[in-house]
């Protein structure tokens, strides 16, 4: 790994990424245990809590399911047995069953160890802290302490989840260096696990001791808990940690020498005699938790392959019997259940693709249908819609599409009459881009009405036998209400949009903005770009784009070069580096957005105008692999410096060279620049002009948009002029461009003097 400074947005990216994790994944072997218990349906679930509070990943499930079901202990001892005992038996499966497996299916494989050693270790030390607890009791309850060691680790488990080359190499450093983890994890990603998992802890609403467990127990815990007493339990915490590491039980990625734990078992009044105890048992109580979680398992892979099989088919057999049973009761009564439901999750205030997820989501539950798709229809000016896609009721996405350029989004057999039609064939533009497979065999498509317009459509899988008059009634009620609501919600949300408009106009300070002299008539410009431009608000959106494709195309490149390593046939192994290539390069596409949105805040200085253009050619010269470029500098006397940051003003100035360049056949040049003070007191104005095939209108006016390019597709990404755009207008400079289609361009450049 890179010795360099860690870039500070580097840990806010990782922050972001850490906390889209909505749970951690469970081993193959886990997997297996768990489903074969959770298939026994005439069994309890205290019959699951052994495997439950063993397994960091389904602990943390079942406490945030606690926090979110309402769960409390007014009287009775907190422990994981206690809260399945008051939780519904189809709220814990269906949060069971949405835990995620972790690919381990190679369990020799450097990471599937590495992961099995860290669970490992996180057993080790809960089973010493429960074992410390019971001795300073009642300071600590135990059973509270035991899952705050189990999960004092999830910060690690979070990062070899979501970055796990990065992971491993950062614990390989570690080894290698003889280090704490948590010195390497800082250097170069900014944040430490303690961090991260305080974050998750936070989000998942896990118990505030826990939470303090977690984010403390590499701190000065002695110091902290002579203030702070509620932080006794990262004291706790800390010192099993020591103990596990010292006995040498699973691996916690640290490979410092543990310090003795003399100080932290002092202060908690712990004899050396009862430590000794504690470690003479430690290795037989993690034997005995690793086998009902089936770790040392040598066919774990296969077991769970099997339970998934059996799984898969008695939970179909299941639904049939169930859907067919649950037909005869949809009555007129229990639609209004539904409209009861639908109505009370909402309020004025509840944006409009909420309200259609609301709906979606009550839809495919009431209606016993498989895959739901909502879509709402595009604003006129538009060529996007949202929409909301339900795989089951825990599992829902929203999206934003394309509309089809070719046809309107909702077919005109339901445009403003309600009618049931077969989805194939109608709706091909929506399917394709969809990440989700439906059965287009069994895929159906109503409309959303308000009045006689529709406002959206919704696609389901109907997987059981109908006739379509009887249906129409009920969806044409249904569907009649969400679209009255639906309507009422976008009228609302863009009255919002434009009184906050409305109000920003208002209140937006004015400032005086510096007119741009030219040397030669301007007869095609591009209007001046300011700092308060509504370009700020595509940032922030080209920004959350870019973080909701980053965690999915992490996970197809890991899984391809998973696949190409083990593969033996050479076509298919190329085949997957094709895959990794083209998923690199999109990466990269989103370090692009990535700059574009979040680009590193100014540091202003007084530069030599001199040396910042130098800079920029050399810049040019680097990227467009030339050993010398035809540039002319000609700096008017008296003007010697501007007061910007020199390194991104030079980018951004080699951004525009490099355009230069490529507006000549031979790329060759020559550029000509000119700096001189300009008629604004207070600027300095340096003109870039070069002689090449120059711009019509209509390209002109675009010029400056993310990812244009008048060139052909695909060979370049067109992000040069609008992240020079953006850093001149960061750094309170102005930027316009004037061409001629076959006379060359012109950009010229305000900077501020001080």
């Amino acid at each position: 790994m890179s010795d360099k400074p860690t870039d500070p947005t580097v840990a806010s990216q990782v922050e972001l990424i850490i906390r889209r994790l909505d749970s951690l994944s469970i081993l193959p072997s886990v997997a297996a245990q768990c489903f074969s218990k959770l298939l026994r349906f005439q069994s309890s679930l205290s019959d699951l809590a052994e495997i439950i509070e063993s397994a960091p990943a389904l602990t943390a499930k079942i406490l945030s399911l606690m926090h979110q079901e309402g769960v409390g202990f007014a009287d009775e001892k907190f422990s994981v047995r206690n809260i399945l005992d008051k939780l519904s038996a189809h709220i814990v499966r269906d949060a069971l069953f949405s835990v995620k497996v972790y690919p381990a299916f190679n369990r020799d494989d450097e990471r599937s160890l590495l992961r099995r050693q860290l669970i490992t270790h996180s057993l080790a030390v809960a089973c010493c802290v429960k074992d410390i607890a019971e001795i300073i009791s009642p300071q600590i309850d135990p059973e509270l302490a035991y899952s705050a060691g189990l999960l004092h680790d999830i910060g690690k488990l979070a990062l070899d989840e979501a970055m796990p080359r990065s992971f491993a190499g950062i614990v390989e450093q570690a080894k290698s260096q003889e280090a704490c983890i948590c010195t390497i994890e800082q250097k170069h990603l900014g944040v430490d696990h303690a961090i991260l998992g305080k974050r998750l802890a936070q989000k998942w609403h896990l118990p505030n001791q826990i939470t303090l467990a977690i984010w403390l127990h590499h701190s000065d815990t002695c110091l902290i808990s002579q203030n702070t007493p509620e932080a006794k339990i990262a004291q706790v915490v800390q010192l099993a940690d020591l103990i596990a590491r010292q006995c040498n039980i699973g691996r916690s990625g640290s490979y410092d020498s543990p310090d003795l734990p003399d100080t932290i078992s002092q202060s908690l009044a712990i004899n050396p005699e009862k430590l000794e105890q504690i470690r003479q048992n430690l290795p037989d109580q993690v034997v005995q938790k690793s086998k009902v979680l089936g770790l040392d398992s040598p066919i774990a892979v296969k077991d769970y392959c099997d339970i998934v099989h059996t799984t898969v088919a008695q939970l179909a057999r299941e639904h049939t019997k169930l859907s067919l049973e649950n037909r005869p009761l949809q009555t007129a009564s229990s639609h209004f259940d539904f409209i009861t439901d639908f109505l009370s999750s909402i309020n004025s205030n509840t944006a409009p693709i909420d309200v259609a997820e609301n709906f979606a989501v009550r839809w495919q539950k009431f209606y016993q249908t498989g895959l739901v798709c909502l879509y709402l229809a595009p604003p006129a000016d538009s060529q996007l819609l949202q929409a909301v896609v339900v795989e089951s009721p825990s599992q829902t996405k929203t999206v934003i599409l394309n509309a089809p350029a070719e046809t309107t989004p909702i077919p005109k057999a339901i445009a403003n009459s309600f009618a049931i039609l077969n989805a194939q064939g109608y709706i091909d533009w929506l399917f394709e881009q969809l990440d989700v497979d439906f059965d287009l065999g069994q895929a159906k498509l109503v409309p959303i009405l308000s009045g006689s317009k529709a406002i959206g459509a919704i696609v389901f899988e109907l997987r059981y036998p109908a006739e379509t008059e009887q249906l129409e009634e009920k969806f044409k009620a249904i569907t009649s209400i969400a679209g009255a609501v639906l309507d009422m919600a976008l009228t609302w949300h863009n009255q919002q949009r434009f009184a906050e408009q409305f109000a920003q106009l208002l209140t937006r300070p004015e400032k005086t903005q510096p007119q741009i002299s030219a040397e030669i008539p301007l007869k095609e410009t591009q209007p001046q770009i300011t700092p308060a431009d509504p370009f700020i608000a595509l940032a922030e959106m080209a920004g959350g784009a870019a973080h909701e494709l980053n965690n999915p195309l992490s996970v197809i490149s890991g899984r391809a070069q998973l696949l190409a390593e083990s593969e033996t046939d050479p076509e298919k192994k190329r085949m997957l580096e094709q895959v990794r290539e083209n998923t690199n390069q999109l990466s990269a596409i989103i370090d692009d957005l990535m700059t574009f949105a979040e680009p590193p805040q100014p540091r202003p200085s007084q530069m030599s105008i001199k040396q910042m253009l130098d800079e920029a050619t050399h810049l040019t010269a680097q990227k467009q692999n030339l050993e010398q470029l035809d540039v002319q500098i000609d700096i008017a006397d008296g003007v010697e410096s501007v007061f910007v940051d020199s390194a991104q003003v030079a980018s951004a100035i080699a951004n525009i060279f490099a355009n230069s360049l490529e507006s000549y056949d031979d790329g060759s040049g020559p550029i000509k620049v000119t700096a001189a003070a300009d008629e604004s007191e207070g600027f300095v104005k340096i003109s870039i002009s070069d002689e090449g095939c120059g711009m019509d209108a209509e390209t002109l006016q675009k010029a400056t948009q993310p990812f244009f390019c008048s060139r052909p597709a695909g060979r370049k990404r067109g992000m040069g002029l609008a992240h020079t755009q953006r850093i001149i207008q960061l750094n309170e400079g102005y930027l316009n461009i004037t061409s001629q289609l076959g006379g060359g361009t012109i950009v010229t450049i305000l900077l501020p003097c001080k």
